[in-house]
């Protein structure tokens, strides 16, 4: 009886310092299993700063006319030949704005007919509120205030406003696709040349500014504003490079658009309109 209990004692030992012995083989063949899991951790935040570094370089050629909940609308009102606009967040803040291409706030204005076009980069007042003198013709109007708030979703949607009693309805326009994509504004010469303009494809537009060359602009060789038929679809766009008047873009639907090009020759800054009509 006492043989047997030493057996089975003796047996109990050895069986236990086997599984001793083979969880220190396993944990010294794998020590790298904690470290793997921390190393995924790191993975995970260069993850996230690549993709911050992707959105800011879209905002350098953004179409800004998503669908994603704003968290800042703007108000905007014309009087005595002066626009005010007043800035709040959802919870009646004034917010914080980031400078974009040397401004902290881009402000087009454009007639119902798309004729009349206006790029202002209008004073801060405080209080988030914000103004520009303009003398505007009497008109039916459409703003896009063109910022970028700190820590805020924001999305450029257009705001419309009168002017005097003649109104017309927006989108009520009779816009001709160009044929001829060479204009010239005071002396100065600008061709858009571009392979085709197809939808949900990137499109190049080249402007060929013959033998001159822009002056830095903003932050940038030039600006090209491209909105939709009906004056709702906002586009804004800077070149590809510091040195290129080249810029990338991509229309989502079929249509005619207008596109503003603006570049500076000495002290003057050349608007230049096209109409295109994008195909499916």
């Amino acid at each position: 009886m006492k043989r047997s209990m030493m057996i089975w004692t003796i047996s109990a030992i050895v069986y236990l310092g086997l599984v001793i012995t083979g969880y220190s083989v396993y944990a010294s063949m794998n020590p790298k299993t904690t470290e793997h899991a921390n190393h995924s951790d790191d993975q995970v935040e260069g993850n996230v700063t690549d993709q911050t570094s992707e959105h800011e370089h879209e905002h350098e050629n953004h179409d800004v006319s998503t669908t994603r909940e704003s968290e800042l609308t703007p108000k905007v009102s014309y009087a005595n030949g002066e626009i005010t606009i007043e800035l709040r967040d959802k919870d009646n803040h004034v917010p914080e704005l980031d400078v974009s291409h040397e401004k902290y706030m881009h402000f087009i204005i454009v007639s119902s007919d798309l004729e009349e076009y206006h790029h202002l980069h209008p004073e801060e007042k405080g209080d988030g509120v914000y103004q520009q003198k303009v003398s505007l013709d009497g008109n039916s109007y459409k703003a896009f205030v063109d910022i970028k708030p700190k820590d805020l979703q924001y999305s450029v949607m257009p705001i419309e406003f009168n002017v005097g009693e003649t109104q017309h309805e927006h989108g009520d326009n009779e816009l001709v696709v160009d044929k001829d994509f060479t204009k010239t504004i005071n002396g100065q010469t600008v061709e858009l040349t571009a392979e085709s303009f197809e939808v949900n494809k990137e499109i190049t537009l080249n402007f060929d500014v013959k033998d001159a060359k822009p002056d830095p602009y903003l932050g940038a060789l030039g600006h090209v504003v491209i909105l939709d038929e009906a004056g709702e679809k906002y586009i804004h766009v800077h070149p590809v490079a510091e040195d290129k008047t080249v810029f990338n873009t991509q229309f989502n639907k079929p249509g005619i658009y207008k596109l503003w090009a603006e570049f500076k020759f000495g002290e003057q800054v050349n608007v230049y309109p096209f109409v295109i009509e994008v195909k499916e």
